[in-house]
């Protein structure tokens, strides 16, 4: 994982002080969601503003370790990273079980983006979501901002074009100079998007959010809390989409718990 880029003031210097713990072979940030939030609302428009690099954010589940055990090119994209956070309740329980600086909680990205709503809208704050479907990603649009009174959305975008037209879209997303971009195309697609683009894209923070924008429309329905709490949301979910996501998590599953013992010393 890159060092983050020195800027200049007004970022505090104790962001210099935050932590990472290897979890199955990936550091993952120690930041709790409210931290993680805080963070991008804060930073994301004046890394756009001073038209650097963005900060390029990925996140951690089980999938994402089992991904990087085993696929170069998904593991050269993910050390590129300059933050990666604790998507899955698994890697928040890893680091509890056998680190001395545990991950605060788990910031899974539909929780980063919802509950980030209201303070990217008091804070102008704008956003682009860039994936799903057509009719997924208008809904979404559509929903967050009905919901959110004062919310600004830059720009959207589904997640179906060719490679010949990645240059237009990337035009398009600095013509509309967002905040964050949302990038929701799924691994190891958006990870490769991010990386391959992130020297060329005009935003502040670049986030991979898989499916996210099918959580807030409700095609894809949320486990209860209580499975979420216990690291259970992936059987929830493997449960209600079978077909898509059943041979994924009994695959993954048992290999990232196996690399999160493996990789127990850091």
């Amino acid at each position: 994982m890159s060092a983050e880029r020195a800027l200049p003031q007004p970022f505090p210097a104790a962001d210099a002080q935050e932590k990472h713990v290897v979890v199955g072979g990936v550091p993952v940030s120690t930041l709790s969601l409210d931290a993680l939030i805080t963070k991008m609302v804060r930073e994301a428009p004046l890394r756009r503003m001073q038209q650097g690099t963005p900060l390029l954010v990925f996140d951690c589940n089980g999938q994402g370790l089992s991904m990087n055990a085993i696929d170069p090119q998904f593991r050269a994209d993910l050390a590129q990273a300059d933050l990666i956070h604790a998507d899955g309740q698994i890697i928040v329980k890893a680091s509890r079980w056998f680190s001395k600086t545990p991950i605060a909680d788990r910031s899974s990205t539909t929780d980063m983006f919802i509950d980030s709503l209201p303070r990217a809208a008091a804070q102008d704050v704008r956003y682009y979501l860039l994936g799903g479907e057509e009719k997924v990603n208008a809904e979404c649009a559509r929903r967050v901002t009905e919901q959110t009174p004062g919310l600004k959305l830059a720009g959207r975008r589904n997640g179906f074009w060719k490679a010949e037209d990645e240059d237009a879209l990337i035009e398009e997303i600095n013509a509309a100079a967002p905040d964050v971009l949302w990038v929701g195309t799924g691994k190891p697609r958006e990870q490769a998007f991010c990386v391959r683009n992130r020297d060329r894209i005009k935003a502040g923070w670049i986030v991979t959010c898989g499916g996210l924008f099918n959580y807030v429309t409700g095609d894809y329905p949320r486990a209860p809390m209580w499975m979420q709490n216990a690291g259970l949301e992936w059987l929830h979910r493997m449960a209600t989409r079978p077909r898509q996501l059943a041979w994924r998590y009994i695959t993954t599953n048992p290999h990232a718990l196996w690399l999160i013992w493996k990789h127990r010393h850091g």
